[in-house]
């Protein structure tokens, strides 16, 4: 699930959600080789019911108000053929979300990318909660 599904969930119910940030999110699956494999096994090959399951279609297609984090590293072995966070950012510039899309020079898809900036998105998630984050 991870940060596809943190993306999916906050934008199909933002009433229960004031922040929502993603660590190397698969942004857009129905266009993406393994995101289509696994809708198209779990949901059927009718691609509209996939649109509910899609970050990049429901920025398109639901409201969110609130801004977004993204961290993806540079060197993650899936980041050109299964990621999309461009067409997560294109989308998000189109409705007017803001989202924040750190791009980071030498980080792959593991636990090392994950770990150095997991304090970041804490903080930032207690930013917007109002809230502060005890060292």
């Amino acid at each position: 699930m991870g940060g596809h599904g943190a993306l999916t969930l906050a934008l199909k119910h933002p009433e229960l959600f004031r922040s929502v940030s993603a660590f190397a999110p698969i942004c857009n699956p129905s266009k993406s080789p393994r995101g289509r494999k696994a809708f198209g096994a779990y949901l059927g090959s009718d691609e509209t019911a996939w649109i509910d399951h899609d970050a990049t279609e429901l920025i398109c297609n639901k409201e969110w108000a609130q801004d977004i984090l993204i961290d993806q590293g540079l060197a993650d072995e899936y980041l050109e053929r299964e990621l999309a966070p461009l067409a997560f950012n294109e989308a998000c510039c189109a409705r007017n979300v803001e989202l924040t899309l750190r791009l980071q020079e030498g980080y792959d898809h593991y636990y090392h990318f994950v770990a150095t900036f997991m304090a970041d998105h804490m903080r930032w998630h207690a930013e917007r909660l109002g809230s502060k984050l005890v060292a």
